[in-house]
């Protein structure tokens, strides 16, 4: 069987092949080997520039010619360096071989060739490459794809700031509040989560084979290489790595950046979890529409039906996505002793769990964009709800100090069909100042919304 996106086993590289193609180059092995290459190549060209005297300064020539091999890496470099695993069964040593490879004809490298991953273990290429791609796939996908969903809703709050809508607590109907104020309250949250995403500091080590710059001092006993390795992995790309030093470690990086990150996207996708059953719910009571799509059909058998299934699918999607996040934050800071293994197979699913978190962000987008306003079952709702208006009423009453208000209340409208006319015959026979009362028979559960409005204009 031939691999295709019908074939496929993952439905991230099947079905939602095409919602993905951002993210495949940065997070797929692909994406790994290419960070790789982009490693051995920043250590060794800050190597020659140490000022070691068995390996001069590279020519400006030399530099280009590597900073090329990695700008210029393609799919056909990534499948050359796997035929040479192979033969090595190691991956990170066939990126070395394949980097040594590229220097035959040219002498000035070829010289040089033995400080290809010089001192470095595995592990020094492999939590940098993690790393690297990490911060794209956090800045060029999870963080723009929030930031989408953030602005839909933040237009959303604004743009429904002043219909009311009516509250649920436990599912039955409570206070007035905003259409707009609800979604004002999601802005707030998912863009404190956003902002812990961004400000997670991708870390990375190079130190060795446990931590300790063994192999490197043995070579050059009185050269700083701490020092050294921090420049490498703090200076800018493309002559360095872009990342903050992690000093101390075992043979692999702790990965406890790692977890803070993914514990970060699974609160964002928690928050969108929350918001995607609310939304689906809202549907089910007719307080919004959705556009329909021609040639779309909500049901095999049941022709009238116009499923919410962009938030379902994004529902769904985001489960997955924590279930993923929540095992790589647990598992990754965890290795025996100086290290095991069990980390490196899960880290290759990195990938997934950002690629069903992508996934869930652009279903809720969608979702989102087709929906329309049903002001006349949101005011429907609010004029069969005239029970709301007992928790103004008994607050106004407490004010002048009636005694009992409370219970007065509860005891014409707790579990009773309550009518403008039954409150009103209550107000009127309040022992109140006249302009309260006023004020309080031209009360609607309609008008009866707070400072609702002026917080959702607000976020």
């Amino acid at each position: 069987m031939s691999l295709s996106t019908i074939t496929a086993l993952s439905p991230l590289d099947g079905r939602y092949a095409a919602k993905l193609s951002l993210l495949r180059p940065i997070m797929s092995e692909h994406g790994y080997m290419h960070r790789r290459v982009q490693v051995e190549v920043a250590w060794f060209i800050a190597l020659s520039d140490a000022g070691f005297e068995q390996f001069k300064p590279l020519t400006t020539g030399a530099r280009a010619y590597l900073l090329g091999l990695v700008k210029n890496f393609s799919e056909a470099d990534s499948q050359a360096i796997k035929d040479i695993e192979k033969t090595t069964n190691h991956d990170v040593k066939a990126v070395e071989y394949w980097i040594k490879s590229k220097f035959e004809a040219r002498p000035e490298l070829e010289k040089a060739a033995e400080f290809v991953h010089f001192a470095c273990t595995s592990e020094d290429i492999n939590n940098t490459s993690h790393g690297l791609q990490l911060r794209s796939g956090r800045d060029q996908v999870i963080l723009p794809g929030l930031d989408r969903v953030v602005l839909k809703l933040r237009e959303m709050a604004h743009a429904h700031a002043d219909v009311p809508m009516l509250s649920r607590t436990h599912g039955q109907t409570a206070s007035p509040t905003t259409v707009g104020k609800e979604l004002a309250n999601v802005v707030v949250r998912l863009q404190a989560a956003v902002d812990r995403i961004a400000g997670v500091k991708i870390l990375a080590k190079m130190n060795g084979a446990v931590g300790n710059y063994n192999a490197h001092l043995s070579a050059w006993p009185d050269f700083d290489w701490e020092a050294f390795s921090k420049k490498v992995v703090e200076t800018p790309e493309p002559l360095g790595l872009g990342l903050t030093f992690q000093p101390y470690s075992i043979q692999i990086e702790p990965h406890d950046y790692m977890a803070e990150l993914f514990d970060a996207i699974a609160r964002a996708n928690t928050i969108l979890v929350d918001l995607s059953r609310d939304i689906w719910g809202y549907v089910s009571l007719g307080y919004f529409k959705q556009r329909l799509k021609a040639g779309e059909i909500g049901s095999s058998t049941m022709p009238h039906k116009v499923n919410p299934i962009d938030f379902e699918n994004a529902e769904g999607n985001l489960g997955l996505a924590n279930a993923l996040l929540r095992h790589l934050s647990e598992k990754l800071p965890v290795s025996r002793w100086q290290r095991d293994l069990t980390d490196s197979t899960v880290l290759r699913n990195i990938g997934v769990a950002m690629g069903y978190a992508a996934l869930a962000y652009t279903s809720l987008l969608t979702g989102l964009n087709k929906l329309e306003l049903n002001q006349e079952a949101l005011a429907a709702d609010l004029d069969a709800s005239w029970e709301v208006l007992a928790e103004p009423i008994q607050t106004v009453m407490r004010r002048y100090g009636v005694q009992g208000a409370y219970e007065k209340l509860k005891e014409v409208t707790r579990g009773q069909v309550v009518t403008a006319e039954a409150l009103h015959a209550l107000i009127d026979g309040l022992e109140i100042p006249q302009a309260d009362k006023d004020r309080l028979l031209a009360m609607t559960p309609g008008s009866y919304t707070g400072k609702a409005a002026e917080l959702a204009r607000r976020v």
